[in-house]
């Protein structure tokens, strides 16, 4: 199908895994990060929308570069890691999924701050005088109300980080089979005579997952509105 390669089927296989695992890991942190600045009045709350939105504004290589210190082997973390639970990042897939989901995670976070703050707080308030704590009213209330905000953040942190590069290589490097993600095998094609032919194939495979993502969401979005709706 499609005349792809083995390595070129593997890089897009290994994307598909990174991407996954990168959008399910920070999304709770992302649904967290969101409420936060959307409804949080704490010391702190510019630092933690300046800290959540600097990888959109760094270049990718200097976020890559960050995370190799501090998750690399001999970083404070990926080394507290390591000894304690013995987990390796740097120059591993996972640690692929760490670097897309960082770069991704402003797109996320951004979206959901939007869908929360476009629930009426009376909603909310009304929840509350029925005797629900904050915590019930969140996932009886902002969350369903939040969900196409939610979803759209969940399908942009997945895009960003199929499309990952920059943060990507110099985290973990281009290893075959390890971290050549989509990104990083159009990039090797393209550095060998005769290989752009694997790169047009790998570009036309990221535009189908591309457009097939946006339309899931779109779906997925319409379905939660109409939910939603029918309270």
């Amino acid at each position: 199908m499609f005349g792809l390669t083995p390595a070129e089927w593997e890089a897009v296989e290994l994307s598909l895994r990174v991407a996954g695992v990168a959008t399910l890991a920070s999304l709770p942190f992302g649904i967290l990060a969101g409420l936060a600045l959307a409804r949080g009045e704490f010391f702190g709350r510019t630092a933690l929308n300046v800290l959540v939105h600097l990888p959109l504004v760094l270049p990718p290589v200097v976020t890559g570069y960050i995370l190799l210190i501090l998750f690399g082997r001999r970083g404070p973390i990926g080394e507290f890691l390591e000894s304690t639970f013995g987990i390796v990042l740097a120059f591993r897939w996972t640690g692929a999924a760490l670097a897309a989901g960082v770069m991704g995670f402003p797109l996320m976070v951004r979206a959901i701050r939007l869908a929360i703050e476009a629930v009426d707080p009376r909603l909310e308030q009304a929840a509350g005088t029925l005797g629900a704590g904050r915590i019930a009213t969140f996932f009886l209330v902002t969350l369903p109300l939040a969900l196409p905000g939610v979803i759209a953040g969940a399908v942009l942190g997945f895009a960003k980080a199929i499309g990952e590069f920059g943060a990507t290589i110099t985290f973990v490097s281009n290893i075959p089979g390890e971290t050549r993600t989509l990104p990083a095998e159009i990039y090797t094609l393209l550095q060998v005579p005769g290989g752009e032919g694997g790169a047009i194939r790998l570009t036309v495979i990221a535009i189908i997952v591309a457009v097939g993502a946006l339309v899931a969401s779109e779906i997925l979005a319409q379905r939660a509105r109409r939910r939603v709706a029918g309270l």
